[in-house]
């Protein structure tokens, strides 16, 4: 029997070899509640021939589709390969998607960080058989960026969402001259509005696309993003940016080998407002521990980022996509 994931790579394929003019796309509800987008044609034409000019995408190329075909990330993936004429092959979504590709060469695929890190975890030179890889849907740990450094395959961090088309920015983590900032596409016009976040306009999209990404501009196409405002904590009067507090956090657990998944969020606090706290997935570690990473975080951020509570999750809640569902984790704490 066929899967649902075949099902859906099959009949989007169908449906844009027979000049289907518009296409329903669902957004993963990582940010908000999930809705439907349509797409023109015309949208995703544009917005695929970027990619496919930027990494120089060509006929006869093999791409490797192994993201829900039901999402945004995946059909892109599809549209790149029919336009480009691309060889493709198809595998059901797994933490790792080239466990089965041996001796195959791939010239182009998309992964989520979660796959990446699993490929790097169980078969680090199967990455290796790829060219080029994007990757895109969650944020990249630094210590995976440090593990990107030393592959061969070119890997691009992707900077886009759903209202987007997909990516309208990459940026490039290894090679002879990995960036620290997202270059935007040619054509791709960007500003910030009042409150510092990111706004996008294309000659493909019907508006201007405002989001709540804070950013640091760094000229008319060159950013570094900082984190979601919606996302921010107000403390005591000062508003702390979690995504910051989150890669020292990152840093300092990896030197204790914590491996658990984690958040910076604000919690309910009678003097603060919201206290800063640390959302950990996984069974408590000792207070000594968490001491002994207070502390070494301290030396980086202000008493205002240090988390003041630590909280620990089972399991947390997840989008259709895979990411960490914040709203929906954070509902299990009592």
């Amino acid at each position: 029997m066929p899967t649902d994931f075949a099902k859906a790579t099959v009949k989007f394929c169908q449906d844009w070899l027979a000049g289907r003019p518009a296409f329903i796309i669902q957004t993963s509800g990582s940010t908000g509640d999930p809705k439907s987008i349509v797409l023109q044609r015309g949208q995703m034409e544009a917005s695929a021939r970027q990619t496919i000019d930027a990494l120089q995408l060509k006929a006869g190329d093999t791409s490797l589709i192994c993201l829900d075909t039901k999402y945004i990330a995946g059909q892109m993936m599809l549209v790149r390969s029919l336009m480009a004429e691309m060889n493709i092959v198809a595998v059901e979504p797994s933490a790792n998607p080239l466990e089965k590709m041996e001796g195959q060469q791939i010239d182009f695929v998309a992964l989520v960080p979660y796959q990446l890190e699993h490929i790097f975890e169980h078969a680090p030179n199967k990455i290796n058989q790829v060219r080029c890889a994007i990757i895109g849907g969650a944020a990249i740990s630094n210590s995976l960026k440090e593990k990107i450094t030393q592959r061969s395959c070119a890997i691009y961090a992707t900077y886009g969402m759903t209202e987007t088309l997909s990516h309208i920015a990459l940026q490039r983590l290894n090679g002879p001259n990995p960036q620290d900032h997202f270059e935007a596409f040619p054509g791709i016009d960007l500003r910030l509005d009042l409150r510092g976040c990111l706004c996008i306009k294309a000659s493909y999209l019907a508006e201007e696309i405002v989001t709540n990404d804070l950013v640091d501009r760094m000229d008319e196409n060159k950013f570094r993003w900082l984190g979601r405002i919606d996302n921010i904590i107000n403390t005591g009067g000062v508003k702390v940016i979690p995504e910051k507090v989150e890669s020292v956090f990152e840093q300092k657990l990896d030197s204790f080998e914590i491996k658990n998944r984690f958040f910076i969020t604000g919690l309910p606090d009678q003097q603060l407002g919201n206290k800063v706290t640390a959302v950990f997935e996984g069974l408590p570690f000792n207070k000594e521990i968490q001491e002994e990473i207070l502390f070494e975080a301290s030396q980086t951020l202000s008493k205002y980022e240090l988390p003041r509570a630590f909280v620990f999750i089972p399991q947390f809640k997840k989008t259709a996509t895979g990411k960490i569902n914040r709203p929906a984790t954070l509902a299990l704490i009592h």
